[in-house]
């Protein structure tokens, strides 16, 4: 019967106040369709930073008078490293065999192979790279470059800025989530705070007739919770044509990659019907809560 009650005062305060609900019904409509954008762009540039993190690897490049006992010597201090995923010998012929595939102009007319056998380690996070490249030029004796090593490469300057680039998009990205929902919050409070301002007279004299907080708040928090609702399912809406119509024509001038991909969009649908709901329900409790003190 109280359900009932909070319902049925909800939907006719919607309805006499109707300026206002569709004010706070774009409010959310226009914060959670920000937040789904900033949810599908971050996430996708997040999985291009890590997409491109896995191409960084360490390179061990052997002398052309290395021995197979000083090669191996590399490949297992190699081999015991924690912070290594995998590693690939790549022998001299398979090396000139991977040039002719890509630059078959390079190396058509060579007399004798140049290239030299070489290890190529990657590592379980890019970060790890400075550190496995310098390992490995002090495992040999005493701290010494091991025999046999010619020179060990970890992308150098290209690396670290790739790195520096990841670091910075994953901390602007957790910033502006951060952000954005603040913001929505604090939006969607102070439109719920005008029909609720309107309202302070009926709201006082339900305290003073004995009415208790909870049903008071009731029939306001269903209120927020319906506008929030609406306003995530219309940014749903606006996001799913974006998704089939306005995506393909921009995804046409840019590069793709298999790996690099944004977050599946029935699970940001999700997370923007739930944040619209929580933050519909929340700006109602946060601005109703200053008028309950009677």
């Amino acid at each position: 019967m109280k359900l009932r009650l909070v319902t049925a005062e909800a939907v006719r305060s919607l309805a006499a106040s109707m300026s206002t609900t569709v004010a706070a019904t774009l409010t959310v409509l226009i914060g959670m369709f920000v937040l789904g954008l900033t949810i599908a762009l971050g996430t996708w540039v997040l999985s291009w930073s890590n997409h491109v993190k896995k191409q960084l690897e360490v390179k061990v490049y052997f002398t052309n008078t290395a021995t197979k006992v000083q090669e191996e010597k590399v490949a297992n201090f190699i081999h015991t490293d924690s912070r290594i995923d995998h590693s690939t010998f790549v022998s001299s012929a398979k090396a000139l065999q991977q040039m002719r595939k890509k630059f078959p102009d390079l190396v058509r007319n060579l007399s004798y192979n140049p290239l030299p056998d070489s290890f190529e380690v990657v590592p379980k996070k890019a970060e790890y790279n400075a550190d496995i490249k310098r390992d490995i030029l002090h495992s040999g004796p005493g701290g010494t470059k091991p025999a046999g090593v010619e020179k060990v490469k970890d992308g150098g300057e290209t690396s670290r800025r790739i790195l520096h680039v990841g670091s910075i998009v994953e901390l602007v990205f957790a910033i502006g989530l951060i952000v954005l929902l603040v913001a929505s919050t604090l939006l969607i409070a102070n439109t719920i705070r005008l029909s609720i301002f309107a309202r302070r007279r009926e709201i006082e004299v339900m305290k003073l007739v004995g009415a208790t907080n909870w049903f008071v708040r009731g029939p306001f928090m269903l209120e927020g919770l319906i506008c929030g609702l609406l306003g995530s399912l219309a940014a749903v809406f606006l996001l799913l044509v974006g998704k089939e119509v306005v995506l393909p024509a921009i995804l046409g001038h840019i590069s793709d990659s298999k790996d690099a991909h944004a977050v599946a969009f029935e699970l940001n649908a999700l997370a923007l019907l739930g944040a619209g709901l929580l933050l519909g329900v929340t700006g109602s409790g946060l601005t109703l809560h200053r008028f309950l003190r009677v």
